[in-house]
């Protein structure tokens, strides 16, 4: 199984980039959709930021008010390296179990979505690694825009985040998402016939098909070996 890494900063373009690999057939692993079900109520990770950041967070019917909680740990960077400890081990367990269920159905290559990827350490999971990336003064555009924030804001929220361009030193592939979106579209298609080409021996021995042949062949040596004993 190739299983490949996609991050990006907010406002990149991260998400579009997931959602064209989605409309592609390649199965991807959202890391917020994880994040979510962690902080449902009455769920481990619920009761953990709950504990840690007080009843106040909460909506009425007791579901984690996001962009409350958002709010706080972008304006403070160890609430916000709280936060990431508290939830890191229960989202790390929910990205296993999405992974092990694409792996049960037989799919040869996944997208790991993480923003945090490289952060969370969970790029050593991951070949290739892509980035989306967009310069800084794009990024800050597009955020405000998007999310009709001030520009105060807005720099917190991106300063909270690894720059793009570290990021975009740590990537095996770059997806520059500073034009049009008919651009994105282009280069997006090279990504995908890079990442869809045939798996390596190592990548299929980790596959279901790989793990299917091993377990004949380990059967043919284990008949072979007792007709000869």
């Amino acid at each position: 199984m190739r299983i490949v890494g996609l991050t990006g900063g907010i406002a990149s373009g991260k998400s579009t980039v997931s959602n064209l690999f989605k409309l592609h057939g390649v199965p991807v692993v959202d890391a917020d959709l994880v994040a979510r079900d962690v902080l449902k109520k009455g769920t481990g990770g619920w009761k953990k930021v709950v504990a840690a950041f007080g009843e106040g967070i909460l909506l009425d019917n007791g579901e984690v008010d996001r962009a409350k909680l958002g709010h706080i740990v972008f304006s403070d960077p160890d609430k916000r390296q709280l936060l990431n400890r508290l939830l890191a081990p229960y989202i790390s367990s929910g990205i296993f179990w999405e992974i092990l269920k694409l792996w049960m159905k037989g799919y040869k290559v996944i997208v790991l979505d993480i923003p945090l990827l490289f952060e969370a350490k969970m790029d050593k999971w991951t070949k290739p690694i892509i980035v989306v990336w967009v310069d800084p003064e794009t990024q800050l555009q597009r955020l405000m825009e998007r999310d009709r924030t001030s520009v105060e804001e807005a720099k917190n929220r991106i300063q909270a985040q690894m720059p793009l361009d570290l990021k975009k030193t740590k990537a095996d592939i770059v997806i520059d998402n500073t034009g049009s979106r008919e651009e994105l579209n282009e280069r997006f298609q090279r990504v995908l016939t890079h990442v869809s080409k045939p798996l390596t021996w190592s990548e299929f021995a980790l596959s279901r098909q790989g793990a299917f042949v091993a377990s004949i062949l380990i059967f043919v040596v284990v008949i072979i070996c007792r007709k000869t004993l």
